[in-house]
């Protein structure tokens, strides 16, 4: 049976090399003083102990983990795979390390929150997740920041960076209007998330203002069974739309392969649909769909800027709004049909 090996120290390391434990400290921090013949003798010592020095425990040491915790709740949405990627290298080039963990939101409490605080998180990211009430108060007790992606947060002590929601959907109502639409949806997502009643209260807002009925409303729950069943009943409606606007790409994607496949409908001419983050796959040829698009990567950017500063000053808590654009597909009808 093989026996245990105990973990190699910095000081069997200094025995070895002959130096003292702070002389092998410094030879394993960047810019630190130190002999270049004895840091050369202190490497070849630890490469011979097979010793490697716990990042964790010396940045502890300076206060902070150089880690920040990013709670996820919907990877099947290829929006937030793309912040990921985008967050994880951003991160990454920051000298920051990202841990991940999964969060539902809402009321209910997170399983892993007690674990994940005690590595004294940097800054705690909240993708497109609302924290529970309790995940708030937890952060606020252990000074960790949290910083809400993709939502919006009426808490003093958060900071959010959010596209511009109201903005985007009221571009989309507009370009439906004149594309020469008279029935016009709204497939709704989660309706308790801010994210939603910013793009639902822009778009039944445009078309109040212009004089158009309020939307046919139904909701696909940002998912994709959800949103094909939802599809279906405003298909099967004695006057079925004309135009229908999702509230994220996910959805606008199921919707239009319900219309095109179950219904052989003829999309971007018999019925326009439209989504809201421009994906990747929006702009398949498969799909080619209309979608109101969010700068992840100016997003990301500004969420480790938040991340940076609130280092340097826990209070420095900023709500950032990030422009999108109207990138138009064949989905819709063309303006003035």
């Amino acid at each position: 049976m093989e026996s245990h090996r105990e973990a190699v120290t910095s000081l069997d390391v200094a025995r070895e090399a002959g130096v003292s434990q702070s002389a092998v400290s410094r030879a394993f921090t960047p810019g630190a003083s130190i002999a270049a013949d004895k840091r050369e003798r202190i490497i070849a010592a630890a490469e011979k102990l097979g010793y490697r020095p716990n990042p964790l425990a010396r940045s502890l040491m300076r206060g902070r983990s150089n880690i920040v915790g990013v709670g996820v709740g919907d990877l099947a949405n290829p929006f937030f795979v793309q912040t990921l990627q985008l967050l994880s290298d951003a991160l990454d080039g920051a000298g920051l390390r990202l841990m991940l963990f999964p969060a539902r939101g809402g009321s209910r409490p997170e399983p892993t929150i007690h674990e994940i605080l005690h590595y004294r998180l940097d800054a705690l990211v909240m993708l497109s997740v609302s924290p529970s009430s309790a995940l708030t108060e937890q952060c606020r007790r252990a000074q960790v920041p949290v910083i809400h992606y993709n939502r919006t947060t009426t808490a003093h002590d958060a900071s959010s960076v959010v596209g511009d929601n109201g903005t985007g959907a009221r571009a989309i109502a507009a370009h439906l209007l004149a594309g020469g639409h008279h029935r016009i949806a709204f497939m709704a997502g989660t309706p308790e998330t801010s994210t939603n009643a910013a793009r639902e209260a822009g778009f039944a807002g445009y078309l109040a203002e212009h004089g158009a009925p309020a939307p046919i409303r139904e909701c696909g729950h940002y998912a994709v069974d959800a949103s094909m069943a939802a599809m279906r009943r405003l298909l099967l409606r004695t006057e079925r739309p004309d135009a229908v606007f999702c509230a994220n790409d996910t959805m606008a994607l199921a919707a239009i392969s319900v219309a095109r496949h179950e219904f052989g409908l003829d999309v971007g001419r018999e019925i326009s649909i439209a989504g809201y983050d421009d994906v990747p796959m929006a702009a398949w040829p498969a799909f080619s769909l209309t979608s109101f698009s969010q700068p992840a990567s100016r997003m990301v950017a500004e969420t480790l800027r938040l991340i940076l500063a609130l280092r340097s000053d826990p209070d420095d808590h900023q709500t950032v709004i990030a422009e999108g654009t109207l990138v138009v597909r064949g989905s819709t009808r063309p303006v003035g049909r």
